[in-house]
């Protein structure tokens, strides 16, 4: 799940060694993808008019699939299991044996955009705010130049992703067999993140992001009169109290050299403020660095959860959700990434390595499968991913593709 409002303050140590105006960019990219920008532009554009949630990714699957088609591709749809599908573009040339996975994501999130964007969502409450049509974009830009100029020789796998934001896409194409049918060597994604300098690029080796744990704990009291709160078992107060609870996991028991953090970021019970609800549902998100943690973390809100329900006299579900798992970049695949970006960008505008993230990303569990790197691309001085005035940079996705680009014609020469 792509939380950047968790960002350390640290990750941006380098920034203004970088610029000091975050708002010019001073990265040129390859001048046949600047030249389509109007293109990549109204492909983004015609995503984000018609934002998808995770695991309902329907018409933006087949937006991708037509695209691709039309480009010459070979097109697989409905590459996923349990009904979350995505699509593969393949494009082979020459005898080349090497291969390279390039992978886009496709949702959207439930949140109401604010801004005056001529291209605004048309779906109340549904919106790209993390940036998803932008990477599909850059994807598709990097497939369209790949096809009209074939300076490569091997095979190029892109990768569509859906849900990511729930982070059951990922396992979904896999348990597909996603790696079977399209064996890439080496995979490689990017996330704009805001509050970095515009089209700066940035790489780091081993674990680069936690694993992220969502978890939803029910607790149910007896509801009654507000009057008479000894009639009643109230779960708002056993709630209020486990939240509190919670917070001194991390605090406590979780060693101050192992990353973790849990969040409660929902609080639902009642609708009266005179009426003592049945039941209250909270909602949480756990990041942990390091497999010890994480298991620690987890092992101790099920204690906590029990003795706190307990002590309320309230009885108790956790619904515990896709299981984390730490994002690790190989060095190898990392390197060779930073150097090509340099080679194309120049020095100045690499950033390597670069501080490890507490949020979190599904392509985790791609990593797991084969080698590859995760990087970061900035996008400015904007409002943070998820946040209501968010808006991706539409002056960085000819850097993403060129990106791409570079990466696939030097591993594929």
């Amino acid at each position: 799940m792509c939380d950047f409002n968790l960002i350390p303050h640290f990750f941006f140590d380098k920034i203004d060694a970088k610029t000091n105006d975050m708002s010019k960019m001073n990265v040129k990219p390859i001048k046949e993808l600047a030249a389509i920008l109007p293109q990549m532009k109204q492909w983004m554009e015609a995503m984000h008019q018609d934002p998808e949630l995770s695991t309902q990714e329907v018409n933006t699957g087949k937006y991708v699939a037509d695209l691709l088609k039309n480009m010459g591709y070979e097109v697989h749809e409905h590459v996923g299991k349990h009904g979350i599908e995505g699509v593969v573009g393949v494009l082979r040339h020459g005898d080349g044996k090497k291969k390279i996975g390039i992978r886009a994501d496709m949702d959207a999130l439930p949140i109401q955009e604010i801004n005056n964007l001529p291209y605004k969502s048309r779906h109340d409450g549904i919106s790209h705010l993390c940036g998803h049509d932008g990477h599909s974009a850059m994807a598709l830009g990097a497939a369209k130049y790949l096809a009209d100029t074939k300076h490569f020789n091997g095979t190029v796998y892109f990768y569509f992703q859906p849900a990511e934001e729930t982070m059951q896409g990922g396992p979904s194409m896999i348990d597909d067999g996603l790696f079977t049918k399209f064996n890439a060597d080496r995979i490689y994604a990017i996330h704009n993140i805001p509050g970095l300098p515009k089209g700066v690029l940035h790489f780091h080796d081993g674990e680069t992001m936690s694993a992220v744990d969502n978890w939803e704990i029910r607790l149910m009291g007896r509801g009654g009169h507000g009057s008479m709160p000894e009639l009643s078992i109230d779960p708002v107060v056993a709630g209020a109290s486990l939240v509190m609870a919670l917070q001194t996991i991390v605090a406590r028991n979780l060693s101050p050299w192992n990353n973790g953090v849990v969040t409660i970021g929902s609080f639902q019970a009642g609708n009266a403020g005179n009426v003592i609800p049945d039941e209250a549902i909270l909602k949480l998100s756990m990041r942990n660095m390091q497999p010890d943690g994480r298991k620690l973390v987890l092992q101790r809100i099920r204690e906590i959860t029990s003795a706190q329900a307990e002590c309320f006299e309230c009885k108790y579900e956790i619904k515990e959700g896709q299981p984390g798992a730490v994002l690790v970049n190989s060095h190898e695949e990392t390197a060779f990434a930073a150097q090509v970006a340099r080679k194309y960008f120049g020095e100045e505008n690499v950033v390597y390595p670069c501080k490890p993230l507490m949020s979190s990303e599904d392509f985790a569990f791609m990593l797991q499968e084969r080698p590859g790197s995760y990087i970061m691309l900035g996008n400015g001085e904007t409002p943070m991913v998820h946040n209501p005035k968010y808006i991706f940079d539409q002056e960085i996705l000819p850097i993403g593709a060129s990106l791409w680009v570079a990466l696939c014609e030097e591993y594929l020469k």
